[in-house]
C-alpha cells in the first residue's frame, strides 16, 4: 500500500462548517473549568496544511476551548520498549512519512517543549518506569492536528510513547493517574483513529466505509457514551469486526488514555463521526 495515495483522502473530504459544531461540543465548557480532554481521529498528515472540514474543526477547537498552559499528547507514532515521555527543550517536527508533497515535508511546528512536565509526568509513571526521553521530536499524530488547532506554536507540547510491551489493561490505567494534570492546565490530545486498516483501504470510495467498519465504530462509540470501558479495553472480545478495525492497536491505544483521563460520569461529545476509503473512521470525542 503507498501511503501517497492519502494525500486523497484530505483532497476529496467534504467542507462541513466545524465552527458551529465545535460550538455546540463545547457549550459547557468555560475559562473557570479545567482543561478538557479530547480523542483525535488524525488521518492523513495532509491534514496538516490543508483546509477541509477536519482541518476546520481542529482549528474551532483551538479558539473554543481554555487556552492550556501545556499539551501532553499521545500519538499513534510513537511506540517504544518501555514508557518515554519526551523532554526535549525544543522538539524537532518530525515527518514520519513517505510519498507526500513537498510542501508536507516543509512544514513546521516549533512549538518549545516543557521539560519540567515531563519531569513531572514521568514522576507520576514510576511504578510504570517511565523515563524522560530527548530522542524524540513531535511525530505528525502531534504536529498535523495542532498546527491547525494552535497555529501560533506557541504552547508547550510534550509527547508519551506507546509501550508496545504492555497491555490495554496497562496503559488505562497509566493514564488515570494523569489525570490530575487537567487541573493544571495541561491539555491531554490522544490522536489515533478508531477503525485504522490501511491494507483494506477502498480508493474508489472515498466518503463511504465497509459494514464491519461501520459496526465496529458504532459499537466503540455507544460504550464510550455508556462508559463501558472495559469492553473497550478488551476490544478482542469484539471477534471479527475488531479484528478487521485494529489490525494493530498503535491507533487505537490513544483513545483508551483519553478515556481513563475522564472523571467519573464525565460524559464525551463526538464530531468527525465519518468514514474514509472503507476501512478508516474520523471519529473524535472530547468531554463534557
Amino acid at each position: 500500500m503507498e501511503r501517497r495515495n492519502f494525500v486523497k483522502l484530505s483532497s476529496l473530504a467534504i467542507i462541513a462548517n466545524p465552527t458551529s459544531m465545535i460550538r455546540d461540543l463545547l457549550s459547557s465548557q468555560n475559562a473557570e473549568t479545567e482543561m478538557p480532554v479530547i480523542f483525535i481521529g488524525h488521518g492523513s498528515p495532509m491534514n496538516a496544511i490543508e483546509k477541509n472540514r477536519y482541518s476546520d474543526s481542529w482549528f474551532a477547537l483551538g479558539t473554543k476551548i481554555p487556552k492550556p498552559k501545556a499539551i501532553l499528547t499521545i500519538s499513534a507514532h510513537w511506540e517504544t520498549a518501555g514508557t518515554k515521555v519526551m523532554a526535549n527543550p525544543m522538539p524537532e517536527t518530525i515527518h514520519d512519512f513517505g510519498g507526500f508533497p513537498q510542501a508536507l515535508f516543509d512544514a513546521q511546528y516549533p512549538a518549545p517543549g516543557k521539560p519540567e512536565l515531563a519531569a513531572e509526568v514521568a514522576k507520576y509513571l514510576h511504578d510504570y518506569e517511565a523515563i524522560t526521553d530527548l530522542s524524540w521530536g513531535l511525530d505528525h499524530g502531534t504536529w498535523s492536528i495542532l498546527k491547525p488547532m494552535f497555529p501560533e506554536a506557541e504552547i508547550p507540547v510534550i509527547q508519551l510513547s506507546l509501550d508496545y510491551r504492555k497491555s490495554p489493561d496497562q496503559h488505562y490505567e497509566m493514564s488515570r493517574l494523569l489525570q490530575i494534570l487537567r487541573k493544571k492546565g495541561v491539555l491531554i490530545l490522544g490522536s489515533g483513529n478508531i477503525v485504522h486498516n490501511l491494507g483494506l483501504l477502498d480508493w474508489r470510495n472515498p466518503n463511504n466505509a465497509f459494514d464491519w467498519a461501520t459496526e465496529f465504530n458504532s459499537t466503540v462509540v455507544s460504550a464510550v457514551k455508556d462508559g463501558n470501558h472495559q469492553k473497550l479495553i478488551h476490544f478482542n472480545k469484539l471477534g471479527k469486526i475488531a479484528q478487521l478495525s485494529v489490525p494493530s492497536a498503535e491507533h487505537y491505544l490513544p483513545m483508551l488514555y483519553i478515556l481513563a483521563a475522564l472523571k467519573p460520569n464525565e460524559q464525551v461529545k463526538f464530531f468527525n463521526e465519518s468514514p474514509a476509503m472503507g476501512s478508516l473512521y474520523m471519529t473524535s470525542f472530547i468531554s463534557a
